[in-house]
């Protein structure tokens, strides 16, 4: 009956389904039952009105130094398997890719992150491009930017992008660990910088179009993380090898406003434009 509260499923999956769900789990580490509870999340929130990037907190409240909020990763992956973010006191990089978290901290190690960690933002959707575009050195898109300026059909939608293979170089930076209400242009002053080439792994994030600057950041913003999910970091700028680019346009928008004291009374006003560009860079 409908009332009744499900504890368990069981069920037969096809030998394709088996051997990619196999498959899955080998590449990220997650669980079957994981996999399948994202898949099904997917599923559902999937509807008629097309999904939905959602962001946990106005960005314009990070700016501002508020760190500290009471948004658990669970409820984080409850609205998506892919995205990006940080973490309370500002301690390193999100990203959520195929459902698992990892942390990317100033020290440019990853680390796995568990459903009751805390964020002060996260952005994220459930991720189902619509596009792939494979992309080599001939292809002569030396900017990644003007590439993706490209591949987005408009500047006013939300887009989320991920992009797979082989780097010529990398450049990233990771936020360290800030007190709560330093604003983010000072927090973000002194960050670690790391350098990769010729690096196997994976950028993922969104481009947000430039009217909603005071809800998410303007742009393009991508985190990076190795193939063997070890190292990492905000992503400053790169040179592709031979890439494959998944694109997926999202037609709506849900943001969360969270319920702490902070939230409730900081004021929101100043524009956070400037601010937030630097702190990006």
């Amino acid at each position: 009956m409908a009332s009744e509260k499900i504890t368990e499923l069981e069920f037969l999956l096809s030998y394709d389904i088996l051997t990619q769900l196999t498959g899955t789990m080998e590449r990220t580490g997650c669980s079957a039952a994981d996999i399948i509870e994202q898949a099904l999340r997917r599923f559902m929130c999937t509807g008629k009105e097309g999904n939905a990037v959602y962001l946990s907190a106005p960005i314009n409240a990070l700016v501002e130094g508020l760190y500290v909020e009471n948004t658990t990763m669970a409820e984080v992956r409850r609205h998506g398997d892919f995205g990006l973010g940080t973490f309370n006191h500002l301690d390193g990089e999100m990203l959520l890719l195929d459902g698992k978290a990892y942390q990317i901290r100033s020290d440019g190690n990853v680390y796995d992150v568990g459903d009751d960690e805390r964020s002060p933002f996260a952005c994220v959707t459930f991720f189902s491009p619509d596009t792939f575009d494979d992309i080599n050195e001939d292809s002569g898109a030396s900017n990644l930017t003007i590439l993706l300026d490209r591949l987005i059909p408009s500047r006013n939608m939300l887009y989320a992008i991920r992009v797979d293979g082989v780097f010529r170089s990398v450049r990233c930076r990771a936020a360290s660990r800030s007190e709560n209400y330093t604003p983010l242009v000072e927090a973000t002053r002194d960050q670690s910088v790391f350098d990769f080439h010729d690096v196997k792994g994976c950028l993922a994030g969104f481009y947000t179009p430039a009217f909603m600057a005071s809800l998410n950041a303007p742009g393009f913003h991508l985190h990076f993380l190795t193939e063997d999910r070890r190292r990492g970091g905000h992503l400053i700028d790169c040179a592709l090898k031979e890439v494959r680019i998944g694109i997926q346009h999202v037609p709506r928008l849900e943001v969360g406003l969270p319920v702490t004291l902070d939230y409730l009374t900081v004021d929101l006003t100043r524009d956070t434009t400037r601010d937030l560009e630097k702190a990006e860079k």
